[in-house]
C-alpha cells in the first residue's frame, strides 16, 4: 500500500483520514470517506482501485466533475475512462471491451447512465471489485444537495453483485452520515472523518444593508486587488450586474453562470486556473470539480442556500494552507427570495395526480413512453421534482427504468449526398440511400423517418442510428439529436391514484420543511455569539475544533446583528383583483379553470414553473408583485380572498 502511494502517485505519506479509509477498503469491507473540500479523498479509491482484482466503478452526479480525476488518473498511468453521452457509440464501445476483458481498474459513470438498460446489462457482465460514490451526501433527503437517481444506488449494488461500497462527501451531517450509513451498511467506525476545521480561513460575517453591500464590496475588494477571488450570488442577472459593477470600479471581474454559452464558461474557468483572470461573480454553477490551491478570497454577496452550501463554497479557498478571508455580506433581504427556490420544487397535489394518472393510460401497453419536458409541462411540475417523484414510483414498486432514446435524427450534409452515396456498395448502398430518400429535408437539416425507413426497407432504428453515428464520426455529416425520451415498465398499475397521490404530496411537504429550516439554521450560524469556525464543525458533529479559532469575526468581537429587511406595507391593503385578475383571467382561458391558492401564491411570488411559460406569466401585471414577502403570508392571504 505504501509502496503504491510512493511509486504511482508520488506521495511520501498519507495525508490525514487516507490511510484508515484506503486500510477499510482493502480489508474487504465498506466505508466513508468525509473530508473537508480539497483533503485529498479522491486517493481513497484511486489507490485501492490498483490493488483489488476487478473494476472500481465511480459514480458521480456530474460527470463534468470527474475530468480533472480522469486527466490525473491517465497522467500517472492508470488504466481509467469515462462513459458519457457526448462520446460516439464507437469509442464508448471500447470502454466497455476494455472494462470486460480486465485491461480498465477504473471506470467513471454519472448516475444517470444508470437508467439505461442496455449499460445495466454490461455491468452484469463484469465482474466489479468497488462501487464509489461521489458527492454521496446526495443519496440522502436530509442532504442539501438529494439527487434523486442516488435512492437507486444500494439497488444497484446488490444487481451488480458489488461486495464492497466506498461513500466521499465534504459536507454531511451527523443525520446525513447515519442515513448514508444505513443505506450502504456501513459500520460505524469504518466512517472516516477528519473534522471540517480549517485553520487557515478566516470567518467573517459583516451585517450591511441591501442598499450599501455594493459599495462595501468595491472597498473590500479593493483592499485586495489582484488576489484569486470567487463572489457568490443568488441570480444569474445579479452576477452579470455585479461583475460590471467592480470592472467600472476599476476592480476586473469576470460573471460565470449557468445561462452563459457551454465555450464561454469554459474560457472564464480555464482564465481564472491560469491566473490571467482574478475575479469571478458566480452563482453557485461555479466551483465544482474547481481545484486552484490559491484562491484568497471566497465572498458571499447573496446569502448561500445553506450552511453546506456555504462549507462547500468556502472550502474553495485556501487549499495551499495559507491564510483566506470569506466574508458574508449579511442581511435578511434576500431570505424571501432562498425560500421561494424551495417552495417552487414542491409538486401541486393536482401536477402529482396527472403523472399517476398518465401512467395508468399506459397500461395496456405494459410500458410507459414520456418525454420529461412535455410531462413536466402538462403536470405543471418542475423537471428536479419530477424526477424525484418518478424515482419515489419506482421504490414504491410501480416502474422500472428500461432505457432512453432520442425521438428525433437530424443531419446536415457536410459532402454531397451522391458523393456520399458512392462510398458504399451493394445492400449497404441501398440502405445508405433509403436514409437519405426518406429523411423529410429542408433547406438545410433533412429530419430522419424512422417509420418510413422501416416502412420501406424494414431497417430496425439501432442500425439507423448506428449508421447516422458513423457518418458523423467520419465528417461526412453534422448530426444532431432531440427529445430525449424515457422508457420504464409498468410492474403495478392497479393502484389508488388518489391516495398514492395524497402520500406523495406530504412526502414532497416534508421536504420543503426540510429545506426551509435549513435557510433559517444558517442565517442562525452567521448571526451567532459563539466562534464561527467552532459553530459550524459542530454543526457537521466535529467536536475535535477549538472553541476559539481566534480569527473569525466574533472572535473579533464583532458579532453579526442582521439587519431586519425593510418594512412592507401590509396585505391586507393590497389590492386582491388588481394584483390577479388578469392571472386569473388567462388561466381560465387557457386551462378552463380558477386558480387555486397555491397557484396564485406562486405567480405573485415570481417562482416560475412550467404553466406559467405557457401562460406568458411573466409579461402578466401582477406577476413577483409580492417576491419580498413571505411565502406562507401570500398563501394565507390568497386562501382567505377565495374563500370570500
Amino acid at each position: 500500500m505504501h509502496s503504491t502511494l510512493e511509486q504511482v502517485f508520488g506521495y511520501p505519506q498519507f495525508r490525514p483520514g487516507q490511510e484508515a479509509a484506503v486500510s477499510a477498503v482493502l480489508a474487504g469491507r465498506s466505508a466513508a470517506a468525509i473530508f473537508p473540500t480539497g483533503s485529498g479523498k479522491s486517493l481513497c479509491y484511486q489507490l485501492p482501485a490498483l490493488l483489488l482484482p476487478h473494476l472500481t466503478l465511480v459514480v458521480s452526479p456530474l460527470l463534468a466533475l470527474m475530468q480533472d480525476q480522469l486527466a490525473f488518473l491517465q497522467r500517472h498511468g492508470i488504466a481509467a475512462a469515462s462513459i458519457d453521452s457526448a462520446q460516439g457509440r464507437d469509442e464508448a464501445n471500447d470502454v466497455m471491451a476494455r472494462a470486460r476483458s480486465g485491461e480498465l481498474k477504473i471506470l467513471m459513470i454519472s448516475v444517470e447512465r444508470l437508467k439505461n438498460e442496455r449499460f445495466r446489462n454490461f455491468l452484469q457482465q463484469v465482474p466489479i471489485s468497488l462501487l464509489v460514490v461521489d458527492e454521496a451526501h446526495c443519496i440522502s433527503e436530509w442532504g442539501h444537495n438529494f439527487r434523486p437517481d442516488y435512492l437507486k444506488l444500494p439497488d444497484y449494488q446488490r444487481q451488480f453483485n458489488i461486495p464492497q461500497t466506498l461513500l466521499l462527501t465534504a459536507t454531511a451531517t451527523p443525520k446525513v452520515i447515519a442515513d448514508m450509513q444505513a443505506k450502504f451498511a456501513i459500520a460505524p467506525q469504518d466512517v472516516v472523518t477528519t473534522g471540517f476545521y480549517r485553520p487557515n480561513l478566516n470567518l467573517l460575517v459583516e451585517p450591511v444593508r441591501g442598499a450599501d453591500k455594493r459599495q462595501r464590496l468595491v472597498q473590500w475588494m479593493g483592499e485586495r486587488a489582484g488576489q484569486p477571488s470567487i463572489v457568490y450570488v443568488t441570480l444569474q442577472k445579479t452576477a452579470e450586474q455585479i461583475a460590471e459593477h467592480l470592472s467600472r470600479q476599476g476592480i476586473a471581474a469576470e460573471a460565470y453562470h449557468a445561462g452563459l454559452p457551454h465555450e464561454q464558461r469554459e474560457s472564464i474557468q480555464r482564465r481564472f486556473m491560469e491566473g490571467r483572470s482574478n475575479c469571478i461573480v458566480a452563482t453557485i454553477a461555479f466551483g465544482m470539480g474547481i481545484d486552484k490551491s490559491d484562491i484568497r478570497n471566497v465572498v458571499h454577496f447573496d446569502l448561500p442556500k445553506s450552511i453546506e452550501n456555504y462549507s462547500q463554497e468556502i472550502g474553495r479557498a485556501g487549499r495551499d494552507g495559507q491564510p483566506s478571508d470569506c466574508l458574508v455580506l449579511a442581511n435578511r433581504d434576500s431570505l424571501n427570495v432562498l425560500e421561494n427556490f424551495v417552495y417552487g420544487d414542491t409538486p401541486e397535489l393536482s401536477g402529482i395526480r396527472c403523472v399517476l394518472d398518465e401512467l395508468q393510460a399506459s397500461a395496456p401497453e405494459g410500458q410507459w413512453e414520456f418525454l420529461l419536458g412535455p410531462l413536466a409541462d402538462q403536470s405543471n411540475i418542475r423537471q428536479l421534482p419530477l424526477k424525484t417523484l418518478l424515482v419515489q414510483l419506482e421504490l414504491r414498486g410501480l416502474i422500472a427504468p428500461r432505457y432512453a432514446y432520442f425521438a428525433e435524427y437530424r443531419f446536415k450534409f457536410v459532402e454531397q449526398p451522391q458523393a456520399l452515396l458512392a462510398r458504399f456498395e451493394g445492400e449497404r448502398r441501398d440502405f445508405v440511400e433509403a436514409i437519405i430518400n426518406t429523411s423529410s429535408r429542408a433547406r438545410t437539416w433533412a429530419t430522419v423517418n424512422f417509420d418510413a425507413l422501416y416502412e420501406q426497407y424494414q431497417a430496425p432504428r439501432t442500425r439507423v442510428v448506428k449508421a447516422l453515428d458513423y457518418f458523423q464520426e467520419k465528417g461526412w455529416v453534422e448530426l444532431e439529436s432531440k427529445q430525449m425520451t424515457e422508457v420504464y415498465s409498468l410492474l403495478q398499475t392497479d393502484f389508488d391514484a388518489g391516495a398514492l397521490s395524497t402520500d406523495l404530496h406530504a412526502y414532497f411537504t416534508r421536504h420543503e420543511g426540510g429545506e426551509i429550516a435549513r435557510i433559517h439554521a444558517m442565517l442562525d450560524l452567521f448571526a451567532t455569539e459563539q466562534c464561527l469556525g467552532h459553530r459550524l464543525a459542530q454543526y457537521f458533529g466535529d467536536a475535535q475544533a477549538p472553541r476559539r479559532c481566534g480569527h473569525c469575526s466574533v472572535c473579533h468581537g464583532q458579532v453579526a446583528r442582521l439587519p431586519e429587511p425593510p418594512a412592507l406595507p401590509a396585505l391586507v391593503d393590497k389590492h386582491f383583483d388588481g394584483l390577479c385578475g388578469d392571472f386569473i383571467h388567462r388561466h381560465q382561458q387557457h386551462t378552463g379553470d380558477v386558480p387555486g391558492a397555491e397557484r396564485l401564491t406562486r405567480f405573485l411570488c415570481g417562482i416560475s414553473v412550467p404553466l406559467f411559460t405557457r401562460l406568458k406569466a411573466r409579461s402578466i401585471p401582477g406577476f413577483a408583485a409580492l417576491e419580498d414577502y413571505p411565502y406562507a403570508a401570500v398563501r394565507e392571504w390568497c386562501e382567505a380572498h377565495l374563500a370570500a
